[in-house]
């Protein structure tokens, strides 16, 4: 088994999809409607799969962020992450250093989800394996 992806209800697509864009994300694919509503696929550029899907309902506009804690994108530089951000309009937090060598930065989506930026150091798998809690 594997995670595919994380379906995020939007209040406004439109808002939403601009962001995400700008984040890094493109679209792959819509699913125009379905019981949940619209359905937009997004991936990122070095995924070969969709990784994040925006869920519209103009009936059903998101009024509690409280389940969704945050959602993590790594980046291979993050200092020319957050230029590139800011240069479409997106403000992300000075960059902290959490860990030995890891990087993060947050930003926050047009409906209030939190997004985690994390650049690993040098020489780290592409993801957190157990060797990141021994």
């Amino acid at each position: 088994m594997r995670m595919l992806h994380l379906g995020l209800r939007v209040t406004d697509l439109d808002r939403s999809l601009a962001f995400y864009t700008a984040l890094g994300y493109a679209e792959l694919g819509r699913v125009p409607e379905t019981e949940f509503g619209s359905l937009t696929m997004l991936k990122l550029p070095d995924d070969p799969f969709v990784s994040l899907e925006l869920v519209h309902d103009p009936a059903r506009p998101v009024g509690d962020i409280g389940a969704v804690n945050h959602l993590v994108v790594q980046v291979g530089d993050l200092d020319a992450t957050i230029a590139g951000l800011a240069a479409r309009g997106v403000t992300a937090e000075p960059p902290g250093e959490p860990g030995p060598g890891v990087r993060t930065s947050w930003l926050t989506d047009p409906d209030g989800y939190r997004i985690e930026l994390v650049q690993w150091p040098a020489g780290h798998p592409a993801g957190m394996t157990a060797a990141d809690f021994a």
